[in-house]
């Protein structure tokens, strides 16, 4: 806190003001704390109104302090953490639930699983599996085992997790033009351009089949090969 001599319809004006950060912007700004009154009309009560207010903020600060100590945490560079009982969640996967939401995949898995009659939440089973794919890819299972590391509401089986696998399987086709309409109309995708991939795998045979064929090998092998795109 500060003792701030502004001016009020062109008279001098004492206050008391505090400075605090705009938690949106990041800028500092000031607020009031207590108004003191026009300056001339002070003096008729304290010989030195600035001096004496002065020393009060003082007071006011120093009170303020006590009562609201710095946070203080101590670390010990020693000691070993324990995987097992380590509590700690990721909070990182915010920014992957905002791309999520942004792409409306929660919405479209509540519209066509309404028919389903489940008692799990697809939208909540495709949030754990999407963000341990990218977070920390393991099984189907293991992923499910580590569903308390998230913050997001987890209570389905693996059972469920299975269930929703296979009834997501026939929605892949209508998951990927809604992704792609998503992203075409959001980050601005452009389908002028399309790149084709092609390779090639060789097979431990000598003799050529309708299947496998001898071609232009990538590793320069005499091999038939098999080319996929």
């Amino acid at each position: 806190m500060y003792l701030n001599l502004g001016k009020s319809n062109g008279k001098k004006y004492l206050s008391i003001m505090r400075s605090f950060k705009d938690p949106k912007t990041g800028k500092y700004k000031s607020r009031t704390v207590k108004s003191l009154g026009y300056l001339e009309k002070l003096k008729e009560e304290y010989s030195d109104p600035v001096e004496y207010f002065t020393q009060v903020v003082e007071e006011m600060n120093r009170v303020d302090k006590e009562e609201n100590p710095p946070l203080v945490i101590n670390l010990d560079r020693r000691k070993v953490l324990n995987v097992q009982e380590d509590r700690t969640k990721n909070f990182g996967y915010a920014a992957l639930s905002r791309i999520y939401h942004e792409l409306g995949l929660d919405i479209f898995f509540y519209n066509n699983s309404r028919k389903l009659k489940a008692e799990y939440n697809v939208s909540s089973i495709m949030k754990l599996l999407v963000y341990s794919r990218i977070l920390r890819p393991a099984s189907g299972k293991k992923t499910y085992e580590n569903k308390d590391i998230y913050f997001d509401k987890t209570d389905f089986s693996l059972d469920d997790v299975y269930r929703c696998l296979s009834f997501v399987n026939g929605l892949k086709d209508k998951v990927q033009r809604h992704i792609h309409r998503k992203v075409c109309g959001k980050y601005g995708r452009s389908c002028e351009l399309v790149y084709y991939n092609v390779s090639n795998y060789y097979f431990e045979i000598d003799r050529q089949d309708e299947l496998r064929r001898l071609g232009v090998s990538k590793e320069h092998r005499p091999n038939p090969i098999v080319q996929p795109g």
